[in-house]
């Protein structure tokens, strides 16, 4: 496998996530960050964070698989949340989940989620980009 994920000793464990990921392949892979459009250009899930997670997701997904390659080829996600507060982890987490579960993957690779003020159209709630490694 071209990923290993740890968590190592001494770290938190958090089962959203693994703390750190090794990869030895060698491709270097970097998908731009994806929103809740659907191949049309139109915003799936307007108003609906868990749904805009979920399709960005699924993009992700879309992306990968032009390469061959799936969520265990992922060394690292970033996700954007517009106006981010503690209380929609929830609802973050209902659009991971569901997008997991179309796609028969656990996307556990490290990831880093930040707030900010806006994205590229107010219509989007959250950006996902990956970086991911091929042999």
């Amino acid at each position: 496998m071209t990923i290993t994920l740890v968590n190592p000793k001494g770290l938190p464990e958090i089962g959203a996530y693994r703390q750190v990921s090794i990869a030895t392949g060698s491709k270097l892979v970097f998908i731009a960050g994806q929103v809740s459009w659907d191949a049309d250009g139109t915003t799936i899930g307007k108003d609906d964070l868990a749904t805009q997670v979920e399709q960005c997701y699924l993009n992700i997904a879309t992306a990968l698989a032009e390469l061959g390659a799936t969520f265990d080829n992922v060394a690292k996600l970033t996700v954007y949340v517009v106006d981010w507060t503690p209380d929609k982890m929830p609802q973050f987490m209902e659009g991971v989940t569901r997008a997991a579960t179309k796609l028969g993957v656990t996307p556990i690779a490290p990831g880093t989620l930040i707030g900010v003020a806006a994205l590229d159209i107010p219509d989007h709630l959250v950006e996902v980009e990956a970086t991911a490694i091929l042999d």
